[in-house]
């Protein structure tokens, strides 16, 4: 079994607030007719790698590793669907991981999230984030492991080096690294400078790479969620950060809504008191799901008895790496901390 070099590191134990932003959020430029063209042929594309990863046993290995990362991080204690049928279906696997679970029964059922071509960007994208897998930085929640694993639409292959960008606000529902009226305490400057729940890491050969994170929290008239910008052809600078490639997708992944309701019924996810939107009312799960052959919500296991030992979540993802997107960032991290980028405006439309 070949585990990532991340989960060979000396593990760190998943140890254990504001005023929520509006939805603001950007429309994207693609028309539907384009991206149901798009999803159609991705979908014809990926049914044909079936046999391709089985044989180059690509899914074995996805198997293997994911059972070995569940039951590490328990140890320590830690298909076809439109939107009405995503917001119903399970996600959750109902096993109990343990060093007796094989990896054959827990992870049988793992569908690959064929992505919409272009989905929002949202108005929070910080530039300059560094690689790096745990991006805790001290944040109070459930402890998740998020997995995710990259297929090439085009030659059903995994996409080896590409740079999986994520995002997410804390429990209370704040972004870190912007200064905005709508994103808490529009006069905190000091949130510039901080990086939590944001951070860059590359897959390997399988097409796969992994963060320590917190489930995320809520706020005002969006879902609980994960931003998700996928960087091809980039590479490592010496501070850590990426340069060069392009972006072959902009995108948002979901949680089961009522593994998001015994979440948010926990310390410190209840003492925000902004109305939480349902899945099936929040337009971006709208969006990515209007086409059957999209779903874009992990699949996941509980790493323990309770739910505050942790979440291990995954996916596997299609993209095509021939698309080129711009992206819209609120800020850049630079090695003296955080400026806003006054070119552009929370909201502001994604050109193609």
């Amino acid at each position: 079994m070949q585990l990532s070099h991340l989960w060979q590191l000396a593990l760190l134990g998943l140890a254990g607030l504001s005023a929520a932003h509006p939805g603001a959020h950007e429309e994207s430029s693609m028309t539907p007719a384009a991206k149901k063209t798009f999803l159609y042929n991705a979908k014809r594309s990926l049914g044909q790698c079936a046999d391709r990863l089985e044989r180059r046993g690509v899914k074995a290995r996805a198997a293997a590793r994911r059972a070995a990362i569940s039951e590490t991080y328990r140890k320590r204690s830690l298909l076809v669907r439109d939107t009405d049928r995503v917001v119903n279906t399970s996600h959750h696997s109902p096993l109990q991981v343990t060093s007796n679970t094989p990896e054959t029964e827990l992870f049988a059922q793992n569908p690959v999230c064929i992505l919409s071509p272009e989905g929002e960007i949202g108005p929070f994208w910080v530039k300059g984030e560094l690689v790096r897998s745990d991006i805790r930085d001290g944040e109070a929640g459930i402890p998740l492991i998020m997995d995710g694993q990259f297929v090439d639409i085009e030659t059903c292959e995994p996409i080896q080096n590409l740079y999986w960008d994520v995002w997410s606000c804390n429990s209370t529902g704040q972004y870190s690294g912007v200064q905005s009226d709508m994103n808490g305490n529009g006069n905190d400057a000091s949130n510039l400078d901080k990086t939590f729940l944001r951070g860059i890491q590359q897959t390997d050969s399988d097409g796969v790479a992994q963060f320590k994170s917190i489930f995320p929290g809520h706020y005002s008239g969006r879902a609980t969620h994960v931003h998700v910008v996928a960087h091809v052809g980039s590479h490592t600078l010496k501070n850590n950060t990426i340069a060069g490639g392009h972006v072959s997708h902009i995108g948002q992944l979901f949680f089961d809504q009522d593994l998001i309701s015994k979440v948010e019924a926990t310390y410190p996810y209840n003492t925000n008191t902004v109305e939480i939107t349902q899945n099936a009312e929040d337009h971006v799960v709208q969006d990515e799901t209007e086409d059957s052959n999209s779903d874009p919500v992990f699949e996941y296991a509980l790493l323990g008895d309770k739910l505050q030992d942790g979440i291990f979540a995954w996916i596997t993802m299609g993209i095509n790496v021939s698309a080129t997107y711009d992206t819209s960032n609120a800020a850049t991290l630079t090695s003296s901390g955080g400026v806003m980028n006054d070119d552009s405006s929370p909201g502001e439309a994604v050109d193609m």
